[in-house]
């Protein structure tokens, strides 16, 4: 049985469950806590010992810098540092999908309040503003109009992160009060949800209801298009549904978490994560 690495940074519902599923496979395997991890170059055998390590870890940055010195190192990791580097960054998730020629709203890049605002007056109210690292909903902003883009644009530039200053706007989707989040692993769409809501912002850290979503021949092609375009092997992808256009795709999560769909869909994400891990593990 290969030895596997998991590095979290908080016991979430969902590393109780892959720790529980771990474990009832027998699996023999470590919990690394990313706020206790010091990445010692002198401790590079001590790493050698795990034939995989899935990283689940909240803060992107702790976590892509540790696949980073964990690949440099020769661990195998699920995901790969690349593959965090691509689904972390949104702007970076869009220059992807835009290689492949996977459809997904037209978005604008900024680097001054000014040209920021030009460009989101050429792109046409309404519009989504977005950071291009963030998680869970948050720092979102509909602008409706000249005004709102003036005070957000203000707001970001003085926040001091230089993060802030990459202006990242996406055209407004008229979603039908819901997105889809499929869950990719292995090269296989493993089930979706609908994220439900009267808020514009369908995520379930934002309030939104998961209803079960029909995988169809579209939405499984999409799916896996988008996940071979950011190079990931577990991977949680959002879909939007556009009126005119169909199916395309908003973002790509790397680390996702699944409280809503694994109890929504019946599906064990879990189990089928710790499966995929132990496959890549025995290579």
């Amino acid at each position: 049985m290969p030895k596997i690495g998991v590095l979290f940074s908080r016991l979430r519902v969902e590393e109780k469950w892959i720790f529980e599923a771990l474990e009832s496979r027998g699996v023999d395997y470590d919990r690394i806590d990313d706020r206790k991890l010091v990445l010692d170059s002198k401790g590079v055998e001590t790493w050698q010992q795990y034939d995989c390590v899935l990283e689940r870890s909240i803060s992107y940055y702790s976590g892509l810098y540790a696949l980073k010195v964990l690949n440099g190192w020769g661990i195998r990791t699920v995901n790969t540092a690349l593959t965090a580097e691509v689904c972390g960054d949104k702007l970076a998730t869009s220059c992807a999908l835009e290689k492949a020629g996977i459809p997904q709203p037209r978005y604008v890049c900024a680097f001054t309040p000014e040209s920021a605002l030009d460009a989101i007056e050429a792109l046409g109210y309404p519009v989504v503003i977005k950071p291009v690292v963030g998680s869970w909903g948050r720092l979102l902003a509909k602008l409706n109009d000249r005004d709102a883009a003036e005070a957000i644009l203000e707001h970001k530039s003085t926040l001091g992160s230089a993060l802030h200053s990459v202006f990242y706007v996406q055209e407004y989707i008229d979603k039908p009060g819901r997105d889809i989040r499929a869950i990719v692993i292995d090269g296989k769409v493993v089930t979706a949800i609908y994220r439900k809501s009267q808020h514009w912002i369908t995520n379930t850290a934002r309030g939104g209801e998961g209803e079960i979503c029909p995988i169809t021949p579209d939405l499984e092609s999409i799916c896996l298009k988008a996940a071979a375009a950011v190079g990931g092997e577990i991977l949680a992808v959002d879909v939007f549904e556009d009126a005119n256009r169909g199916l395309m795709i908003n973002e790509i999560n790397h680390t996702m978490e699944f409280h809503t769909l694994q109890p929504t869909t019946g599906v064990n994400i879990a189990d089928h994560i710790v499966e995929y891990v132990l496959k890549v593990a025995k290579r």
